[in-house]
């Protein structure tokens, strides 16, 4: 069959037509607003999360701080550049980006919440808080549903709408007292939902009767009920506080958020220490009373639906040295003394893990970097330690104390790989020289803290350490000049991600410590690193600038260590920002 010149002209004229529409219509759907397509976040999705979504804080209810994607990996991971970045405001900060169905949600300074669309950080939407209290130093918020949940510093819980950013409900956080003459109360930590519940915990530094945690309505965000992480006077573990009124215990902030069993339906938190440690220095020497004060410094296990407390682990009694257990509670099972236990492990300042059962908090073992020369002794069966008597405070000398008040551990969370059985902690090499009472201004006991290398410094302060759960022993350390400042991100990709001083972000080798890509972000980083994927590509992300008080005083500290030749830290040439890598 023959075809005429001009029934192939117009047959060629409608594939043309057809190729344009079909481009046209790929380029609309590329800039479609993800907002579009959002699907709400489930139950079922927050306990299976998939690989290209980070959903919470640290990804997973474990707080594992671990992906699944593998697209980056340890053979291409040197062509990672960067893909967009987006500005963020100035100020304190250490917050975890969000992503899902394409949308980054992200707390920026100032009381501001972002909505971004993920391929490229186009802004979708943005809400801004009304209040006065613009502090920052927010670790991240919450997603569920259709709602994007956010704390402020004022004490306000707002639930906004995913797809506008309006305001579908706002629940303020109520305390004892409003007049607060030395310290103040925050909402740091990120909320997490769990069994249809709100949990946010309260940070109360140096405020009268202690911090707390609570649960809160989804849909109304009604308080439903309070725990109190300092003991009442009436109440159990009241007797711990050197018979001290209520009004004069202060402590057990929980500004670090929690981790959940779906299983054993338990949520799991740390609490800080008390800053008004002098009335409990001493041990009073009556029947029935300690000095310990619960819940400072303690693992809380609560039920998220009604706050009932069902165990508690207090891991360094009456802290006269600020040397937090507020951390991250990991969940992993484990092969403990030749049983498989469900375990929570944690690490305080002291960069020394202590390992629970997460069922009923019985205490199985304990796994120490090597940073810390302050206790002597832990007891095997129930894991009391035991000081050293020069890590007590007293009115005569001072001691080279290990680590340093910051920590060798602090905010920074840890990865857990379960793959390998491998957790990565960064570390800071530091000690200080402490005591003697009245010399320093380190909480009420009037204690001394002078930074100070370690007695076998050579130089690097800073340390990435990997940790073999099978064996309970360190493995590889990646150490250099300038301490990590962020939480590191370990993925499937055979990487771990993390943050420095010098303003540098590394992948390092998860199997040796090897650094195999790094990039200055030409500002300090003080935040959690995340990756997700959209439309199949794999993205890394991490917020540059925004130092928190910690990663300020960590500057300072160590500028004074290397003296006139400080250069390896360098100096910020650029404002905040998210920054965004993929291939």
């Amino acid at each position: 069959m023959r075809m005429s010149f001009r029934m192939l002209t117009l047959t060629g004229l409608a594939l043309v037509l057809q190729q344009t529409a079909f481009q046209q219509t790929a380029i609309a759907q590329s800039d479609l607003s993800p907002l579009q397509d959002y699907a709400p976040v489930t139950d079922q999705l927050l306990l299976e999360p998939p690989a290209s979504d980070w959903l919470m804080w640290r990804g997973t209810y474990d707080l594992s701080g671990h992906s699944a994607l593998e697209q980056i990996n340890r053979n291409n991971v040197a062509d990672l550049k960067l893909a967009w970045s987006a500005p963020l405001g100035e100020g304190g900060n250490m917050t975890t980006p969000l992503v899902h169905s394409g949308v980054m949600f992200i707390a920026d300074t100032n009381n501001v919440l972002l909505a971004l669309d993920a391929r490229n950080g186009k802004e979708l939407w943005r809400y801004q808080h009304p209040s006065d209290n613009l502090d920052g130093r927010r670790i991240g918020i919450a997603l569920y549903g259709d709602k994007v949940i956010v704390p402020h510093n004022d004490l306000d819980v707002v639930a906004l709408n995913v797809r506008t950013g309006e305001v579908e409900w706002e629940q303020a956080i109520s305390v004892p007292s409003t007049e607060v003459s030395r310290g103040y109360y925050s909402l740091r930590g990120a909320p997490m939902v769990a069994n249809g519940m709100v949990v946010q915990g309260v940070g109360a530094t140096i405020v009268p009767e202690g911090g707390f945690i609570v649960g809160l309505d989804l849909e109304t965000g009604a308080e439903q009920w309070r725990f109190h992480t300092v003991a009442r006077p009436d109440a159990p573990g009241g007797n711990t506080w050197n018979n001290l009124p209520l009004n004069e215990r202060s402590g057990g902030s929980v500004w670090i958020p929690g981790s959940y069993d779906p299983a054993l339906d338990l949520v799991f938190f740390g609490t800080a220490p008390t800053y008004d440690t002098g009335p409990l220095l001493p041990d009073l020497g009556i029947d029935g009373v300690s000095n310990a004060a619960l819940y400072t410094n303690a693992t809380l296990a609560l039920r998220p639906r009604t706050g009932e407390l069902a165990w508690y682990f207090q891991h360094m009694p009456n802290d006269q040295w600020d040397l937090d257990w507020v951390y991250e509670r990991q969940l992993a099972n484990l092969q403990i003394n030749g049983e498989q236990r469900r375990v929570v492990f944690t690490a305080g300042k002291m960069a020394l893990y202590d390992m629970l059962d997460a069922a009923t908090g019985q205490y199985l073992t304990s796994l120490d970097t090597g940073i810390q020369n302050m206790i002597s002794h832990i007891d095997p069966l129930t894991g009391d330690k035991t000081l050293y008597p020069s890590a007590i405070p007293n009115a005569e000398l001072g001691h080279l104390l290990c680590p340093y008040m910051l920590g060798g551990r602090n905010w920074q969370a840890g990865s857990y790989d379960r793959s390998r059985n491998m957790v990565y902690l960064p570390l800071s090499e530091l000690c200080m020289m402490g005591g003697p009472i009245g010399e320093g201004t380190l909480l009420s006991s009037g204690v001394e803290t002078t930074a100070q290398p370690r007695l076998d410094s050579d130089g690097n302060f800073g340390r990435l350490q990997a940790i073999n759960l099978d064996t309970m022993a360190l493995a590889w350390a990646h150490r250099e000049t300038t301490p990590p400042v962020t939480a590191v991100l370990a993925t499937a990709g055979s990487l771990v991600f993390g943050g420095f001083l010098d303003q540098s972000f590394k992948a390092v080798d998860a199997d040796t410590g090897d650094v195999l890509w790094e990039t200055s972000l030409g500002h300090i980083p003080s935040s959690f690193p995340m990756t997700y994927a959209v439309d199949g590509k794999q993205y890394v992300a991490i917020v540059r600038g925004q130092p928190s008080r910690f990663v300020g005083s960590l500057y300072g500290i160590i500028a004074g260590f290397l003296g006139a030749d400080n250069s390896a830290l360098g100096t910020p040439s650029t404002g905040a920002a998210i920054m965004v890598f993929a291939l």
